[in-house]
């Protein structure tokens, strides 16, 4: 059986959506930011530093993990076509 040769417009046609790259991002934050919370809860005793931490954290690291799951997406080591 033969492969249909891929004639898409795009040019890099194995490179992620940004909906997946989102997806992938939100739910990976939410299994940190329950860890994050846990750990520092059990290291402090206190609900609000846990809180503070958690919520500070997540914030510019959520964006941070978009952006490196976004350049990733662009290289092509370790992809097969």
């Amino acid at each position: 059986m033969r492969m249909k040769k891929n004639t898409s417009p795009e040019p890099n046609h194995d490179r992620e959506k940004w909906s997946r790259s989102l997806v992938k991002t939100l739910s990976y934050r939410v299994i940190i930011l329950i860890m994050d919370f846990s750990v520092i809860y059990w290291l402090t005793g206190k609900t609000e530093v846990a809180l503070g931490f958690t919520v500070t954290s997540n914030i510019y690291t959520i964006l941070a993990y978009y952006l490196h799951e976004r350049i990733w997406s662009r290289i092509k080591w370790g992809i097969k076509a």
